[in-house]
């Protein structure tokens, strides 16, 4: 199954721009007509719906992201392990020892800055 990335097709500047162009529509219509106030406080809420969403993209995009990073560095120490066992190495285990270390040392010292 090919692994595809559905966000890469998101551009979230363009997205952010053109919401920005649309809220100073509404700003400059709220000036003009402000008998539809109403109405153009209901645009301006969806507007800022979409810079929230846009924003929450990017924080999962990041997260996928690393996510999929440590599952390819977790693979290769599995290929690692097998190919090390296979060439009768004394500790093939170490390279996923060592790989799972290696993930959780960067959220270690987070939680616990020297």
């Amino acid at each position: 199954m090919p692994d595809t990335h559905p966000i890469a097709d998101i551009n979230l500047h363009q997205i952010s721009t053109r919401n920005t162009h649309a809220r100073h529509i509404v700003a400059g219509c709220t000036s003009a007509l402000p008998v539809l106030a109403d109405m153009w406080q209901a645009l301006h809420d969806a507007l800022s719906d979409t810079a929230a969403l846009a924003a929450r993209v990017a924080r999962l995009s990041a997260e996928l992201e690393h996510t999929r990073l440590d599952r390819a560095n977790l693979r290769a120490a599995m290929h690692a392990t097998l190919a090390a066992h296979a060439d009768g190495e004394p500790d093939p285990l170490w390279y996923l020892r060592d790989e799972l270390n290696a993930a959780e040392r960067p959220a270690a010292a987070s939680r616990n800055p020297a």
